[in-house]
C-alpha cells in the first residue's frame, strides 16, 4: 500500500499517518518507530492513539468463517440483517454494557455514512451515548435530520435532541436539521394542523429522502430506562393504553407490538415520528440494541421489517436467539 501524500497537512496529522502506516502496515514495533522518527516511545503511543481516535486509521476485526459467528449467521438465516455482535462479560452492568455497545457501534457507523446523503436521526438514551464516541469523518454534502419531536410539558427537548444532532453534524461535516415539535402531541388533530404547515412540510419532505436510518429501540421493560420512558413523555393513562394495545417498544416515539404491528395503537396518532412505513423505505436501517431486557422490543422491531443493519452486545443477541427458539 503506498503512503498518501501529506506535504499540506499539518504537522501532527502527518507524524500520526506516518507512524500509523510504520506500525499497522509495516509491522513495525514502536521502539523502531522511535527511532526511525527520532522521537520518544511514548509520542509514538500518543501519534497511534490519534491516528484512531481522529479516524485518520480505522480498525476491522474479521472473526472465522467468513466474518460471521454462528449466532450472527442464525440472526442472518433467520432475519435477513446483518449483525455486528459485540462481546461484553456475562455479568456487566446494564449501563456499562450500553457504554461499550455505543463505543463500538461508534466505530461500525462510519461504514454507513458518507457524502450526498441525509442520514435520519432518532434521539434516545442509546444514540445519545453513541453521539458522544463518534469518530471524525470529512464528508461533504451530508444532512442530518432528526426524526422526531422532543418536546413535552417539563421541557422542549430541543438542548437535548440539537446536541445529539450536532455530534453527528460535527463528526463528520454534516449539516444539521432541527425538528422543534413535540415527542407526542396532547391532540390527533393539533399534529395534523402542524403537519400541514409548510415549516413542518420541509422537514417531512427531507425524513422521506433520507438513505439511512439510525435509530436506538425503546422499551417499558428495559432495565436502563429509555428516554422516551424516563423523561417525563408518558402520562399514566398513556401507559395503561400502551399496556393495552400490547406494546413492546418504539423507534422514534412511534409504538409497535412484538409482531410488529402498529396500526391501532393510540398514541401513534399522536406520535410526532414517522411512520414505521416510511422508514423502511430508507435503504439502511441502523438499529443499536444494548441490554437482553430489550429482547421484545427487538424482535418487535424485526417483525416489522424495521432493520437492516443490527449493532447489539452478545447477550442480547443470544437471548434473541433462544427466544426465536433456534
Amino acid at each position: 500500500m503506498a503512503q498518501p501524500a501529506t506535504d499540506n497537512l499539518p504537522e501532527r496529522v502527518r507524524d500520526a499517518l506516518k507512524a500509523g502506516h510504520l506500525y499497522y502496515m509495516q509491522d513495525l514495533t514502536m521502539e523502531a518507530i522511535a527511532r526511525e522518527m527520532h522521537t520518544s516511545r511514548s509520542s509514538v503511543s500518543r501519534l497511534l492513539s490519534y491516528a484512531r481516535a481522529s479516524g485518520l486509521v480505522t480498525i476491522q476485526i474479521a472473526t472465522p468463517n467468513e466474518g460471521a459467528s454462528r449466532t450472527q449467521q442464525i440472526i442472518h438465516d433467520r432475519y435477513g440483517i446483518a449483525t455486528h455482535i459485540v462481546p461484553v462479560p456475562v455479568n456487566i452492568s446494564d449501563v456499562d454494557r450500553l457504554e461499550r455497545v455505543a463505543i463500538s457501534a461508534a466505530r461500525i457507523l462510519d461504514r454507513f455514512i458518507d457524502s450526498n446523503m441525509t442520514v435520519g436521526i432518532a434521539w434516545g438514551s442509546t444514540i445519545s451515548a453513541l453521539s458522544r464516541h463518534l469518530i471524525p469523518k470529512d464528508l461533504h454534502n451530508l444532512e442530518f435530520v432528526q426524526l422526531n419531536g422532543a418536546g413535552n410539558t417539563n421541557t422542549t427537548g430541543v438542548l437535548y435532541a440539537s446536541e445529539i444532532l450536532r455530534r453527528f453534524g460535527d463528526a463528520f461535516a454534516g449539516t444539521i436539521q432541527e425538528f422543534p415539535v413535540p415527542a407526542l402531541f396532547d391532540d390527533p388533530l393539533t399534529k395534523q394542523a402542524m403537519w400541514r404547515e409548510r415549516s413542518t412540510r420541509r422537514i417531512l419532505d427531507i425524513q422521506s429522502r433520507m438513505e439511512v436510518a439510525i435509530f436506538g429501540l425503546g422499551s417499558p421493560f428495559s432495565e436502563v430506562r429509555s428516554h422516551v420512558y424516563a423523561g417525563g413523555y408518558l402520562e399514566a393513562s398513556d401507559y395503561a393504553a400502551l399496556n393495552e394495545s400490547g406494546v413492546v417498544g418504539d423507534v422514534a416515539t412511534v409504538f409497535f407490538r412484538e409482531d410488529g404491528s402498529h396500526h391501532g395503537i393510540p398514541l401513534n396518532e399522536r406520535a410526532s415520528g414517522p411512520d414505521i412505513d416510511l422508514i423502511k423505505r430508507a435503504p439502511r436501517r441502523v438499529c443499536v440494541v444494548s441490554g437482553p431486557s430489550k429482547v421484545h422490543s427487538l424482535r418487535g422491531a424485526l417483525a416489522a421489517e424495521l432493520i437492516t443493519d443490527l449493532i447489539v452486545d452478545e447477550g442480547t443477541a443470544r437471548a434473541l436467539v433462544a427466544a426465536a427458539g433456534t
